[in-house]
C-alpha cells in the first residue's frame, strides 16, 4: 500500500462483542461469545462447516439480528453512528455488476459508502489490477473478481473490516498481497475481523474457534439462504 500516505482509516477505536447469539429459524447457531478488539487488533475466527462463522460474521456488520447480546463500537465519534456505518463487510459474493467494468463498480461503491480513501486506480495497483480497470467484471477470472472486491475495501476508509473466506479464489501469491494490506491497515489503527478456513498468516492475530451447535447447519446454505435461494432436501444433502 501507498507508503506516504499518513491519514489513517481509523480513530482510536474499539470493537465490542458482548454474549452474542444468533438464530436462524428455530436453530441457534452462534452462542454466548464474546470478543474486545482495540485499535490495530486482528481477530481470526476458524471452526468446521455448520459451525456459525458466516452467520457470526453478519450479525456482527449488522447484516442478521441478535438473539441475544450486543455489538459496540467505541471511541471518538462512534457514539454518533451506527455500527454498520463503521464496518466494511466482504462476503461470499464479491458484491460487483458483471455488466459494470471493473472502474464502474469501485467508482460507485466509494460513492454509496462514501468517506474516499484511495482513488480507484491506486486501489487497483494495490491488488495488482490496474490493468483490468477498464474490463467488464464479469470477464475476469474467480481470482482477479475477488481481488477486485478486495479494491472494494481501499476504496473507502472504514475503521472497522469484516470479512468472509477472504482468500477464496485467490493463488498463494495474491494471499501474501491480502495479508499485507491487512497487516499495514491494523498497523494505521484499523480492526479486522475475519472467518477463514486457511492461514491468513497476520502478526499478533487473535484467534476464536467455533464450535458446532446441536442442530446447526452449514454456513454455505445459510448464505444461500439470506440469497433468497431455494434450499431442497438434494441440496441439504
Amino acid at each position: 500500500m501507498d507508503e506516504t500516505r499518513t491519514d489513517q482509516p481509523a480513530d482510536r477505536l474499539s470493537l465490542i462483542g458482548e454474549k452474542l447469539s444468533v438464530r436462524r429459524g428455530e436453530r441457534m447457531i452462534v452462542c454466548d461469545v464474546s470478543f474486545r478488539l482495540n485499535a490495530g487488533d486482528a481477530l481470526v475466527i476458524t471452526g468446521e462447516n455448520g459451525s456459525g462463522k458466516s452467520t457470526l460474521l453478519r450479525a456482527v456488520a449488522g447484516l442478521l439480528p441478535l438473539a441475544a447480546g450486543r455489538v459496540i463500537v467505541a471511541g471518538p465519534g462512534a457514539e454518533d453512528c451506527e455500527v454498520r456505518e463503521l464496518i466494511y463487510y466482504l462476503g461470499h459474493q464479491n458484491g460487483m455488476k458483471g455488466a459494470l467494468t471493473v472502474r464502474e463498480n469501485l467508482d460507485f461503491w466509494q460513492a454509496f459508502c462514501g468517506n474516499p480513501w484511495m482513488d480507484v486506480e491506486d486501489a487497483l495497483e494495490q491488488v495488482n489490477l490496474l490493468h483490468a480497470i477498464d474490463l467488464p467484471f464479469s470477464y475476469l477470472s474467480a481470482g482477479m473478481k475477488r481481488r477486485a472486491s478486495i479494491a472494494k475495501l481501499l476504496v473507502s476508509e472504514k475503521p472497522v473490516w469484516v470479512v468472509d473466506e477472504p482468500t477464496a479464489a485467490l493463488d498463494a501469491a495474491s494471499s501474501d498481497m491480502f495479508r499485507g494490506i491487512c497487516q499495514e491497515f491494523c498497523s494505521m489503527g484499523g480492526i479486522l475481523v475475519a472467518a477463514t478456513h486457511l492461514p491468513l498468516g497476520i502478526d499478533g492475530a487473535q484467534s476464536l474457534r467455533l464450535e458446532t451447535l446441536s442442530g446447526g447447519y452449514d454456513d454455505d446454505l445459510a448464505e444461500a439462504a439470506a440469497e433468497g435461494e431455494l434450499l431442497t432436501p438434494e441440496a441439504d444433502a
